[in-house]
């Protein structure tokens, strides 16, 4: 069984945010409200989140999650990355660290602005204190496993920092993180039809580092989901809206809907 939990459905203002409230967002649907973009997930009986928002104790809270097996990060702005301290929870429930994936050029910048979570194998683990992380650094398009999970991870590209996507079991759950192309190679890492792809939209219309709807929608079609959830909406993305453009896109046969927080997929 396969389940996935969108912790948060937002990019890094939120939604509402201090600037422009709810923007273009309709204030009075509840699928409106985000916070900031992190995922659960357990697949082959692994536990584990993608990116660690600055809203993650309340995400882990709402959602009753107590316990994860790993962590892999996609990139280190500080909306994926600097709730990571609400792990030290999770570190004082199971009194053990927890494994932690990143590329080498995000490990290490993990490394420098939260060096002291860090935890190695000579480590003695005190979470009633500081949260302990196993930090493991990979390179892009060599596969590992965590448990019985199949991890592939792949390079995204055009972001303004380095931004990684991973591949789980050879392709039955896809997940991108901030991008603005994707390599046809890297697509290659994906060997079956996917169950379930994860995609990011900060605005309809895209930015310099960020790709848009319609982009979404031909990298969308040319991995061929049988579901395709659209995360990472900004002020100017209404939830209604973003549906319409999904049922108008007409995707073959790939059921697409955007996230809201909260959401949760098994199959």
């Amino acid at each position: 069984m396969v389940k996935v939990v969108i912790l948060g459905s937002g990019a890094a203002p939120g939604v509402p945010c201090l600037s422009q409230g709810f923007g273009a967002c309709d204030p009075n649907n509840e699928k409106n409200v985000r916070m900031r973009a992190g995922t659960y997930m357990e697949i082959s009986g692994v536990r584990f989140l993608i990116d660690t928002s600055p809203d993650l104790r309340m995400q882990l809270l709402k959602n009753n999650i107590r316990a994860v097996d790993a962590l892999f990060y996609t990139h280190v702005h500080a909306d994926h990355l600097h709730g990571i301290d609400d792990l030290r929870e999770l570190n004082r429930i199971s009194g053990k660290p927890i494994d932690m994936f990143a590329s080498l050029e995000n490990m290490e910048v993990i490394r420098q602005r939260f060096g002291y979570l860090l935890a190695d194998a000579q480590s003695v683990i005190n979470p009633v204190y500081r949260a302990a992380l196993m930090p493991h650094a990979f390179d892009y398009h060599e596969s590992f496993f965590v448990g019985d999970l199949d991890v592939m991870p792949i390079p995204l590209a055009g972001h303004n920092l380095p931004s990684s996507g991973y591949v789980f079991n050879k392709g039955e759950v896809v997940f991108i993180a901030d991008f603005k192309d994707i390599n046809p190679t890297v697509l290659g890492a994906v060997k079956q039809r996917p169950e379930l792809l994860i995609m990011p939209l900060t605005t309809p219309q895209g930015t310099r580092y960020h790709a848009g709807f319609d982009e979404l929608m031909k990298f969308a079609t040319e991995i061929n989901p049988k579901r395709l959830i659209i995360n990472h909406m900004a002020v100017e993305c209404d939830y209604e809206d973003i549906m319409a453009a999904c049922k108008k896109a007409n995707l073959a046969d790939t059921e697409a809907v955007p996230a809201y927080d909260g959401l949760t997929v098994e199959f």
